[in-house]
C-alpha cells in the first residue's frame, strides 16, 4: 500500500470502464503489455489479485471494486481542481437528465456570448451525478437535493401530454382524444420498467394503457419509435422534440413535472458558473408552465 500511486489507480479504473487490457491500454495510450505489467504492479501493492482475466475480457473482484470508487473520486476531484485553476478558460461540466439536454443546450448560447473561452461539457445522463463530490459542476435534477454543500433553484415545471405521430393519428385516433375506456385498444411507448413509479407513467396506466409495445431506458429511441408509429407515449408539453408530433387530449391531465438546479456552495462565487445559472434559470422559467 506504501507504493500506491494514482498512476496505478488510473490503470484500475480504466480496465474496470473498458472490460480488457486491450481496450483500458487504448483508453491510456498505453500497450496492452504495459498495462497488464502496470497492473500486476498494483496487485503486487496490494497483495492479493483484484482482476479475473480470461480471452473474453476482465472481471473485477468485489475487493476492487472497493478501490475502483476511491479512484473514481480521486478522478473526479482532480477534474474539479482542473476546472477550478483554468477559472474563465476552462470546461463547464452541467448534467441533466436523459431527454433533456436538447432543452438545456438551447437555454446557453447568451452564456456562451458572455464567456467565449469557456468549454461546455452537456452531460445527459439517466444516473444522477453526484454534484457534492464534483463529479459535474451544475446539475439539473428531478428531485430535491439533501445535500448541505450544494445551492439549489427550484427551475420551473413542466406538465406532460400525450402524443402520438401525424401517421399514427391519422390511421388510429382521428378524433385527436383519447376518452375513458379507450386507451386498453391502443400501444403505448415508454421507459423500461425501472422508472414504472414515475408520474407519467403512472398517468398513463391511469389512462387505462395495458400494454407497451415498446420500451427503452433512452429517451431518444422513445422520441424515435413514436415518430415511427409505434404507439402513443407522454412527453413534456414544451418539448422541442414534439413539434412534429400531434398531441392527443385526454380526460385526465396529466401531471407536472418539477425541475431543480444545483452546484456547489464552492462555486457560487464563480462568475461563469453564476452566469450559466443564470442563463438556464432563464430559459427554463420563459418556456414553463410555472
Amino acid at each position: 500500500m506504501e507504493t500506491l500511486s494514482w498512476d496505478d489507480l488510473r490503470i484500475l479504473l480504466a480496465v474496470h470502464r473498458a472490460g480488457s487490457l486491450l481496450a483500458a491500454g487504448k483508453a491510456l495510450g498505453l500497450s496492452t503489455s504495459t498495462t497488464a505489467r502496470r497492473l500486476d504492479a498494483l496487485e503486487a501493492a496490494m497483495g492479493c489479485q483484484l482482476v479475473y482475466r480470461s480471452q473474453a475480457g476482465t472481471e473485477l473482484k468485489p475487493e476492487a471494486l472497493r478501490i475502483v470508487r476511491l479512484a473514481e473520486g480521486l478522478a473526479h476531484g482532480l477534474d474539479a481542481l482542473r476546472r477550478d485553476q483554468t477559472l474563465l478558460a476552462g470546461t463547464l461540466r452541467i448534467s441533466v437528465p436523459d431527454g433533456m439536454a436538447l432543452t438545456l443546450a438551447r437555454s446557453l448560447p447568451t452564456f456562451r456570448e458572455a464567456f467565449p473561452f469557456v468549454d461546455l461539457e452537456l452531460v445527459g445522463e439517466s444516473r444522477m451525478a453526484d454534484v457534492a463530490a464534483r463529479e459535474a459542476d451544475i446539475a439539473v435534477r428531478l428531485t430535491r437535493s439533501t445535500s448541505n454543500v450544494l445551492v439549489e433553484k427550484h427551475l420551473a415545471s413542466f406538465r406532460f401530454a400525450l402524443f402520438a405521430s401525424a401517421d399514427y393519428v391519422r390511421h388510429h385516433l382521428p378524433t385527436r382524444r383519447l376518452v375513458k375506456g379507450e386507451a386498453s385498444a391502443h400501444p403505448f411507448v415508454g421507459l423500461d420498467e425501472r422508472w414504472k413509479e414515475l408520474p407519467h407513467e403512472q398517468w398513463i396506466r391511469k389512462l387505462g394503457a395495458t400494454r407497451f409495445a415498446f420500451r427503452s431506458s433512452s429517451m431518444e429511441a422513445i422520441v424515435e419509435a413514436v415518430h415511427q408509429g409505434i404507439g402513443l407515449a407522454a412527453f413534456l408539453e414544451k418539448d422541442p422534440r414534439n413539434t412534429d408530433l400531434i398531441r392527443v387530449e385526454t380526460d385526465i391531465l396529466g401531471p407536472t413535472q418539477p425541475f431543480y438546479l444545483v452546484y456547489h456552495r464552492d462555486l457560487r462565487t464563480q462568475p461563469h458558473v453564476r452566469a450559466a445559472v443564470t442563463a438556464i434559470e432563464t430559459y427554463m422559467r420563459a418556456h414553463s408552465d410555472s
